[in-house]
């Protein structure tokens, strides 16, 4: 049996998986965000562990044989959390969260250091970890100055469940202090920092072994000795270890709290002004870029919110057949853009609403506006160099069938929609977890799924998607002049 956990923003999920990828159970403990000022995000550290402890708690209860015979754990983690630690692996603060914005002006400043792209192949982005580490030492000096350690979230639970101060390339990556190419710290950049490497965990490969799950928490879980637990990924590398999509030119796209366009790639594709990440993979001498949308089912969460409906019910109300779009535009931002805009400040609008808007055009709206932002990474992508020639869905978002029709008319790309059955990041760590404990070859565990069905673009709508997105990327330089 192999346990797979990812450590995400609402939640800690925790899945059993058997030596042929059957997957026995799962179990999820929710998280909450605190948000004490505009901008900012946190977490207690301490709720990680407590997380993870009723998750395994719930699976024990109902599957303690199963759990008795895990060989290997995996990691997946929300990227980016800068998680403060003494020299007593205390932390020193709440851990700042991959959607904090608070940094934007030490990002702003850390990304005009030409040394930063050249070396990450990356822009600084307000989320990264490093500007908000510059944002600590500006703004809790003393805070500063007593840090220790610097961890990511996944790899503070890794410290308690193994007493390692680890990481993997995938989620340093996300730090704007890992060498991208080489797949190393670089001490060039931490300096800029005023850190050193002595501040950050040794790294491995995603599919190595990192350690070995201590005694005292084995024993409570009912486990054996030796458990493996192994390097893992963030949880966009990990969710591509899920999907199957490690091999070169293979992508998806997830339709979760944020959106992702991910694609594999086989070698370092750098293109830092398309605003595309550009990322170490899980497996070794693998790499990946992805463009993200920090707003996707959350925009529709979100009208949700304020039309006092459920997600579900308002996507439900639009049924299967596609429409051509409206004559209201959205833009998602409601926590800023990553791609192709890197801008922290721009928020959502509605456009081109009338007397005879309703609640099905704003939902339509929100489904546009999302699908749109993916065609601004896949164009982003293009420039990055990479080229797409169809998509595997994930994500909770891709239960809805009218959105993918949306985003596939959008983006002019086949979606393949898998067969029934989680292929998230809590599988993807849970197959890093077999590998790391058997040596098995990555490329035959991480296989992609069956495909149930695939949503082809709509012909009849072409037209009208290409003109309503020439719409939307007009409005943007228009906010952008009044956004605040």
């Amino acid at each position: 049996m192999y346990l797979g956990f990812d450590l995400g923003t609402s939640g800690v999920k925790a899945l059993l998986l058997d030596d042929s990828q059957r997957i026995i159970a799962s179990a999820t403990a929710q998280l909450n965000v605190s948000r004490p000022h505009s901008g900012w995000s946190e977490q207690d550290p301490a709720d990680w562990i407590r997380a993870t402890e009723d998750a395994v708690a719930e699976l024990r209860a109902a599957h303690g044989v199963a759990l008795a015979a895990v060989k290997g754990i995996g990691l997946s983690g929300q990227m980016h959390g800068a998680t403060l630690l003494d020299d007593a692996d205390n932390p020193l603060r709440p851990s700042i969260l991959w959607n904090d914005t608070r940094s934007h002006a030490e990002a702003a400043e850390l990304d005009a250091d030409p040394r930063f792209r050249q070396t990450t192949g990356n822009i600084v982005f307000p989320g990264f970890t490093a500007p908000k580490l510059a944002w600590v030492k500006n703004n809790e000096p003393d805070i500063f100055s007593a840090t220790a350690k610097v961890l990511l979230p996944k790899d503070y639970l890794r410290l308690w469940l193994t007493g390692e101060h680890v990481s993997e390339m995938s989620d340093a990556a996300g730090t704007a202090w890992l060498d991208v190419e080489k797949r190393r710290w670089s001490p060039e950049l931490l300096a800029a920092t005023q850190l050193g490497e002595g501040h950050m965990p040794r790294l491995v490969e995603g599919t190595e072994r990192s350690g070995t799950l201590r005694a005292e928490i084995a024993g409570r879980w009912g486990m054996g000795s030796s458990v493996t637990v192994a390097g893992g990924a963030g949880d966009n590398a990990a969710s591509a270890c899920g999907a199957g999509t490690v091999r070169p030119g293979t992508a998806f796209v997830s339709l979760g709290t944020s959106g992702v366009l991910f694609a594999s790639n086989g070698a370092y594709l750098p293109n830092p002004e398309s605003a595309v990440h550009t990322f170490c993979h899980a497996l070794p001498d693998t790499w990946h870029q992805m463009g993200v949308i920090l707003s996707a089912t959350d925009s529709l969460n979100w009208l949700a919110g304020i039309t006092g409906s459920k997600a579900g019910d308002l996507t439900g109300e639009l049924g299967e057949t596609l429409l051509a779009p409206g004559n209201v535009t959205f833009l998602p931002y409601l926590s800023g853009e990553r791609t192709p805009h890197n801008d922290a400040v721009i928020r959502g609008s509605f456009t081109g609403l009338a007397h005879q808007t309703d609640r099905s055009a704003l939902t339509r709206a929100v489904i546009e506006g999302v699908a749109f932002a993916f065609r601004d990474s896949l164009e982003a992508l293009r420039q990055a160099g990479t080229e797409l020639g169809r998509l595997t869905a994930i994500g909770g978002g891709s239960r809805s069938v009218y959105w993918l029709k949306a985003i596939a008319t959008a983006l002019q790309l086949p979606i393949d929609l898998p067969a029934e059955g989680d292929f998230g990041a809590a599988f993807g760590a849970a197959r890093l977890g077999l590998i790391a404990a058997e040596e098995a070859d990555p490329l035959a565990i991480c296989t992609p799924p069956s495909t149930a069905a695939t949503i082809d673009p709509d012909t009849v709508h072409a037209t009208a998607f290409d003109e309503a997105y020439r719409r939307y990327r007009a409005l943007y330089p228009a906010i952008r002049g009044v956004s605040t």
